[in-house]
């Protein structure tokens, strides 16, 4: 339960450092593009889990191996899909 949730924070995390970064034109990026990133939650939250399966539910590890990657993971869509 705590990996998941750890997975579901990490993922909104991600989502709003594009807004931070590029501001609210990011919003109409992802208008279209919606299904793209919604289609990473489920994979946030099963990647919390397993990151806390493999830390033993150490919720400090878990938390920055799961932000690290989560956070990587959306920027790396977010590049592809808008070409920067």
């Amino acid at each position: 339960m705590q990996g998941g949730f750890i997975g579901f924070v990490c993922y909104w995390l991600a989502f709003a450092i594009p807004f931070l970064v590029y501001g609210s034109n990011t919003l109409f990026f992802l208008l279209y593009t919606w299904p793209f990133f919604l289609a990473l939650m489920p994979v946030s939250v099963l990647m919390g889990i397993a990151f806390s399966m493999f830390f033993r539910g150490g919720w400090f590890k878990t938390s920055v191996a799961g932000g690290i990657c989560i956070i990587g993971m959306f920027w790396t869509v977010f590049s592809f899909l808008s070409g920067w």
